[in-house]
């Protein structure tokens, strides 16, 4: 059964392809901003334009527009574009493209909640238009979620978030889980890492299973626990199960493109990462950490 307002009532383009598949790339690095907003999410400010214009003064090559996606029922719809204006976002970003095509390569992606009872009506959506990336988002805070698996028990909630992430990598759905430690702003004063270690790894199992990436989201740093999200200790975790990393500053203002960029990178040669991944039309790229460091501004 179709939802009403689901993606079956948007003019679908082309189905796109999805490799998983990646390799070290060859050519010289191209880095991205991967996680930006518009103000289609009603909490971002700023033009496709002013975005475009940090990224270049940052020494970024392009940006990924990824825009919290619509979804069917007005499910909160005050943090979110109504699916009638799926449309408007596509032109929004095309339009940019075209405008920018000379000096920035600017793409159309995605960040889409996840919820068991929300994979017809994702399946669909993300096959009616073109995305070049899709972050996957499980947002603990949401008032959809927490009325849904929140029973008023902190520690299940949290392990509720962990086995969702893993639900998430194995529908297949999306390119990388964005944030993906964010339960722990729930009840932060309470947040013990180390508690929930095997929770953690458990997920990070079924996960890199899957080949999906996690991102090393910088907005972190503004939040009440001052660090990235994943931590440096979820990060370590994911190295050992040789899981890919994205890293986006989740910009809702255009002078967040590309912040704490050096400061991430540096963190993941310290956990021993020698790589940073970017994706372009669904297909993952590798590309050397040293050799994007150099080109940041």
């Amino acid at each position: 059964m179709i939802l009403q307002g689901s993606a079956a009532s948007l003019p679908c383009r082309n189905q796109i392809a999805r490799p998983r598949k990646s390799s070290i790339s060859s050519t010289k690095p191209i880095f991205y901003e991967s996680h930006m907003h518009t103000t289609l999410c009603r909490h971002a400010t700023g033009s496709v334009d002013d975005y475009a214009r940090q990224a270049v003064e940052r020494g970024l090559k392009g940006i990924t527009v990824t825009c919290h996606c619509p979804l069917p029922n007005k499910i909160d719809h005050r943090n979110r574009m109504a699916p009638d204006e799926l449309d408007t976002y596509v032109d929004l970003v095309f339009r940019a493209a075209s405008k920018w095509r000379s000096r920035l390569d600017i793409r159309m992606g995605m960040e889409s909640d996840f919820a068991p009872f929300l994979i017809p009506y994702l399946t669909e959506l993300h096959e009616a238009h073109p995305f070049s990336y899709i972050l996957g988002s499980v947002h603990p805070q949401a008032e959809y979620f927490r009325e849904q698996y929140d029973t008023g028990d902190t520690p299940a909630y949290r392990r509720t978030y962990y086995r969702m992430l893993a639900e998430a990598a194995e529908t297949g759905l999306f390119d990388c889980l964005s944030h993906p430690d964010l339960v722990k702003y729930i009840d932060r004063a309470e947040w013990n890492f180390d508690f929930y270690a095997p929770v953690i790894e458990e997920s990070l199992d079924r996960i890199a299973a899957t080949g999906t990436c996690m991102e090393l989201n910088t907005a972190g740093h503004l939040m009440s626990l001052r660090e990235y999200s994943p931590s440096r200790a979820q990060l370590k975790m994911m190295h050992q199960r040789r899981i890919p990393v994205v890293v986006g500053a989740d910009a809702h203002v255009a002078g967040r493109v590309g912040d704490h960029f050096k400061e991430a990178l540096d963190l993941l040669s310290n956990i021993n990462y020698r790589t940073v991944s970017i994706f372009l039309d669904r297909e993952r790229r590798d590309l050397d950490i040293e050799q994007v460091r150099r080109t940041l501004h």
